[in-house]
């Protein structure tokens, strides 16, 4: 049995980060349309997975100055740019 969704809209997210916050506050389960007869339904339940680059896009935001530093001061070239860029902006 299908139940149909009025509407649905769908926005882009800007960051993996914002994109982990609205899968987390999406809501699990929606409510059965009442009837008559009582019916068992099972909900499916989804999978979510991130890609490789989502999963290091929300690691690097997440980072602190410190970590970025101390990457870039290694050999980081992605930490060093990140660290010459919060330099140029400040």
């Amino acid at each position: 049995m299908a139940n149909s969704v009025p509407s649905i809209t769908h926005k882009t997210p800007v960051s993996a980060t914002e994109a982990l916050a609205e899968v987390k506050s999406a809501p699990a389960t929606q409510k059965p349309a009442k009837s008559s007869t009582p019916t068992v339904t099972s909900v499916p339940k989804d999978t979510v997975t991130f890609t490789n680059a989502a999963q290091t896009a929300l690691q690097e935001s997440q980072e602190t100055r410190a970590q970025t530093a101390k990457e870039a001061a290694s050999g980081d070239r992605q930490a060093a740019q990140l660290q010459a860029k919060e330099s140029k902006t400040k």
